[in-house]
């Protein structure tokens, strides 16, 4: 068992997934364990720092790929394919966020924590200029959160972004550039901090 073990930690993600195809679990195994938890801090940081949720979320993916691994095309990238998924999985808990919006206010409450707080605090501090970035990625909309986590956070080309999000790059590129600048306009009491605050971004 370990020795087939071993051998699948070889294999590449596109080989893994041919693998658990014919049903081979200690192919899905490997892919389980290659991205459980890049999926589940994917899942963190687009839902509301949620965790319970977040959990859910990332079981849910896993099922799905477990229950219909035909539907990967062994032409393209997993890495990318999966993230199509988890990007997927996000928009329709938007909308369903969106739907009972009108009716309570307790979601909003929970993206801005504590806002009122932060905002009476000035100085010029590490923890507290990563809390208020994190904030304000919160009243991002999804489009540009999306760009942003998927850019910055989990390290995808705008090629690669593009394909996830079925968008043009030229599309990623504006995205990215409004998104940078909104920051930087928010986040302006940090100067000269919000100048280099791309450096903060790996931090946290």
């Amino acid at each position: 068992m370990r020795i087939k073990k071993h051998i699948y930690s070889e294999y590449s993600d596109e080989e893994l997934m041919l693998e658990v195809v014919k049903g081979n679990s200690l192919a899905f195994s490997e892919i389980y364990d290659r991205y459980s938890k890049v999926m589940l801090n994917y899942f963190y940081k687009m839902l509301w720092q949620d965790k319970l949720k977040s959990e859910d979320f990332m079981q849910e993916l896993f099922t799905k790929i477990i229950h219909k691994p035909h539907l990967f095309n062994p032409n393209l990238k997993f890495k990318t394919w999966i993230y199509t998924i988890a990007n997927n999985m996000c928009k329709n808990e938007y909308r369903k966020q969106e739907v009972r919006k009108g009716s309570n206010n307790d979601l909003h409450d929970n993206m801005l924590g504590n806002a009122d707080n932060l905002s009476q605090i000035k100085t010029l501090d590490n923890d507290l200029f990563n809390n208020r970035l994190k904030e304000e990625l919160e009243k991002l909309s999804l489009a540009h959160k999306q760009v942003f986590i998927l850019r910055f956070k989990q390290g995808f080309s705008l090629k690669d972004i593009a394909e996830i999000l079925a968008i043009s790059e030229g599309t990623v590129k504006s995205r990215v550039f409004y998104t940078l600048k909104k920051l930087s306009s928010n986040l302006k009491e940090f100067n000269p901090i919000a100048v280099s605050f791309l450096i903060f971004i790996h931090l946290f």
